[in-house]
């Protein structure tokens, strides 16, 4: 059975471990996740960032999701970081993840979470899942992230 709940301090590792194994993210990308945790997890007055881990019945972190408001808009989230490891993926814990993630934002009232992502071929699967789960590409922006790097905007209304 999967558990989703709030991160906690004790998972710091778990969260940092699956970043670095996925494959796809790099060193940058990786000290950005434990930048954007130790914030969640330090910082009291923190409400950009809100970070959920889900795990299995032992208790072992199978993947994570940080997200948070977007500033200046009227209900809008981010979705900034969804990962699982390599060995829980495509046993329905990133959907699972998600899911959580837009039941808890529609019943805080949320309108529309956007979520941004690259446009390799490493990042492929990763479109794909987030066009199954209901996500539509809106914007794409050739070579933002680095040359023959584009970033592709994705959302999905809640209400």
């Amino acid at each position: 059975m999967l558990t989703i709940r709030l991160a906690t301090e004790q998972d710091r590792d778990s969260i940092l471990e699956i970043s670095r194994d996925v494959g796809v993210f790099t060193p940058e990308e990786v000290a950005v996740v434990d930048e954007l945790l130790d914030i969640y997890l330090h910082e009291r007055d923190n409400h950009e960032y809100i970070f959920i881990v889900a795990s299995d019945e032992s208790g072992c972190i199978l993947g994570y999701d940080c997200y948070g408001p977007a500033a200046m808009t009227d209900s809008t989230y981010d979705m900034y970081w969804l990962a699982v490891s390599k060995a829980s993926q495509g046993r329905g814990v990133g959907k699972a993840l998600m899911e959580h993630v837009e039941r808890t934002l529609r019943a805080q009232g949320a309108r529309l979470i956007v979520l941004e992502t690259s446009g390799t071929p490493e990042y492929e699967p990763t479109r794909r899942f987030h066009e199954h789960c209901g996500y539509t590409g809106r914007l794409a922006v050739p070579d933002f992230y680095r040359q023959g790097d584009d970033l592709i905007v994705y959302s999905k209304p809640l209400r």
